[in-house]
């Protein structure tokens, strides 16, 4: 599905959606920018590229960074949840992980990446493994954000 047309099914249901970002820094939102329409249900991102920002913007519990790393599920979780009530928008999707080029703290590999949904309120979290230079990791990780917003417009 074309990205105008997720746009168009959400507005039809009347959802909204945002973004907290790491990894892909901005590369989501500026994808999602790029298509006509998409302020009609798109209010936004945040991009929180550093520990301190991710707990002092959005709100990410510092033990939780420091029990589980920056790149785990409970921060993506943290995040996205966080998110959705800063946006004040129905859908709240988060990145983090580690797109290269050397492994990080905690043993996370490169192409590691934990994408968090916070739907009205009720969370998930997915994980993967993508793998390519930096940015094709980045773009990776996009496209699969986006796959995963697709499935809210059908």
């Amino acid at each position: 599905m074309e990205i105008s047309e997720i746009f168009k099914k959400l507005e039809e249901k009347g959802l909204t959606f945002g973004s907290i970002e790491s990894m892909t820094g901005g590369l989501f939102a500026t994808t999602i920018t790029n298509v006509s329409g998409a302020s009609k249900v798109y209010k936004g991102s945040i991009i929180t590229y550093t520990s301190e920002e991710k707990i002092n913007i959005v709100g990410v519990n510092k033990e939780t960074i420091d029990k589980e790393t920056v790149v785990s599920s409970k921060v993506a979780q943290e995040m996205a949840m966080n998110g959705q009530k800063l946006l004040n928008v129905d859908i709240c999707l988060s990145i983090t992980g580690n797109a290269g080029p050397t492994v990080e703290k905690g043993n996370k590999q490169v192409g590691e990446a934990y994408i968090g949904i916070c739907f009205k309120g009720v969370t998930a979290v997915a994980s993967f493994l993508f793998k390519g230079d930096r940015n094709q990791i980045r773009a990776s990780a996009c496209k699969q954000m986006i796959d995963i917003l697709e499935t809210f417009a059908k």
